[in-house]
């Protein structure tokens, strides 16, 4: 059966389940947009039963998102693919989607594309290329997402990290006083955009958006948000670039190149805060700022240390 939607991503616990949810939410529109229904791709050690329980109607397909002939045949009457299970198996997909004559293609990438650092950005640029070309010579509609740090819930391998350090270290070791911005995103908005552009295909077809937070944030302020709702008065003990940056070439040497936190040193002071206008203005996105984001998370994080 054919004008069918397939997701990948659908059973994490960040974007793609907060997305599957406003799919069940919303399941009469979506039916009305693909009578074929919903496949779910998922990894076969995928726990599905909250999947399961959100949207029972849908088809659920387990394998290897770079495994081609799951993918040909997970794609067998796809009209739209929304993929957002991670950018490093996007070039295999957007293959078989071409292959299998996929009308519509919605990815969730990165705005790491930005990044003046080689390692970092060179990559991601590399992968919209190859997406963007496939797409073109395929007549494929292509809208790519590129959200900035995400976070919400301690699954996020992000900000978790903060808030894991704050609550154990008596004193908080930064870079540069932590003196630049971020603008992290909340995962539950991200779903939203990813909804507003699967049913706006007239305004979001074949465009690219950012989806940044709400408002730019000092690293220094995210920290001692993150202390307040933990209760705790953060200190802080400041380290010159330089230094850290030396010490991450000494690290480099001693271990004969096995070990390299060079560039991630020099990616911890990139500013990475980005203008969500286009967003804004062709669906109306409209995501919290820190502060209001991140009390959840925390509450979480309390939740998971009394258990």
């Amino acid at each position: 059966m054919g004008n069918i939607i397939a997701v990948t991503g659908a059973t994490g616990k960040k974007s793609g389940g907060a997305f599957a949810k406003l799919l069940s939410e919303n399941i009469e529109t979506i039916n009305k947009m693909f009578p074929g229904g919903i496949r779910t791709l998922v990894r076969e050690t995928s726990d599905t039963s909250d999947l399961e329980k959100i949207l029972p109607s849908a088809e659920i397909r387990k394998g290897d998102l770079k495994d081609q002939d799951y993918l040909d045949k997970a794609f067998d009457g796809v009209d739209t693919v929304i993929h957002i299970a991670g950018i490093h198996s996007t070039p295999t997909l957007i293959e078989a989607a071409a292959r299998c004559r996929v009308r519509r293609v919605i990815l969730v990438h990165t705005t790491g594309i930005y990044s003046k650092y080689k390692a970092a950005g060179e990559e991601y640029r590399k992968i919209d290329e190859k997406v963007s070309g496939i797409c073109k010579e395929n007549n494929i509609v292509l809208t790519i997402c590129r959200p900035t740090m995400i976070y919400g819930n301690i699954t996020d391998n992000n900000v978790v990290v903060f808030i894991k350090m704050v609550d154990k270290l008596p004193v908080m070791p930064v870079v540069n006083g932590a003196r630049y911005s971020l603008q992290p995103v909340h995962y539950e908005d991200l779903a939203k955009a990813y909804f507003s552009i699967l049913t706006d295909e007239e305004t979001t077809g074949n465009k690219d958006y950012i989806l940044s937070g709400g408002e730019p944030i000092e690293l220094r302020r995210m920290l001692s948000v993150i202390g307040e709702n933990l209760g705790k008065r953060v200190k802080f003990i400041s380290c010159p670039f330089f230094i850290a940056y030396a010490g991450a070439w000494f690290i480099y040497c001693c271990t004969f190149g096995k070990i390299d936190f060079r560039e991630k040193v020099q990616r911890l002071c990139e500013p990475r805060t980005y203008s969500f206008e286009d967003a804004k203005k062709d669906f109306g996105y409209a995501p919290r700022v820190f502060e209001e984001g991140i009390p959840g998370e925390i509450e979480e994080y309390k939740r998971m240390k009394k258990a």
